[in-house]
């Protein structure tokens, strides 16, 4: 059925708002998608407040009209989803890159990150990027390897005089 012209201003609206709140924004397409696979990359979507919408191109691109954001039609192929990334700007890329692999007919298209359209690649890019918490213990450790082996060094001229005198000793 049909929508009315008031229930795609509706979609259009929601959209808008969704694109003033989102952090990031990747297009993806669906084309084939079990509804199963749907809700479960939802929820894992969900987990870290990021949302999954599917729209329609015509009432996507009038919202993007609104925002000023340009998108060229002819490079979104296929049925449409728009994730946006709430919370952090990296997470959607990175749940939607995970899903992508698992699932092979979810596809990333591209991407809005940092008020500007992003490739499919640079996309991809985004999502390799490790985890704050992952860069955090890399920094901890490079941190705390040159005092370690301070440390080793330091142990090893007190083993060796133990070693010496235990040796004089017999």
């Amino acid at each position: 059925m049909a929508l009315t012209k008031e229930q795609k201003k509706k979609i259009v609206e929601k959209i808008e708002k969704d694109v003033d709140k989102q952090k990031s924004m990747v297009f993806v397409a669906i084309d084939n998608i079990k509804t199963k696979d749907l809700s479960a990359f939802r929820k894992k979507l969900k987990e870290k407040d990021c949302l999954i919408a599917v729209v329609k191109k015509t009432l996507m691109n009038l919202a993007f009209k609104s925002k000023k954001i340009e998108v060229d039609k002819d490079k979104l192929k296929g049925e449409i989803a728009l994730v946006y990334g709430f919370g952090d700007e990296i997470s959607a890329s990175k749940i939607t890159y995970k899903f992508g692999e698992e699932n092979k007919s979810l596809k990333i298209l591209g991407g809005y990150f940092e008020n500007k359209l992003r490739e499919k690649d640079e996309i991809v890019a985004l999502a390799l990027i490790p985890s704050r918490e992952e860069l955090y213990a890399k920094v901890v450790g490079s941190i705390s390897a040159p005092i370690s082996g301070l440390v080793n060094v330091l142990q090893g001229n007190i083993r060796n005089l133990v070693y010496v005198l235990s040796a004089i000793k017999k």
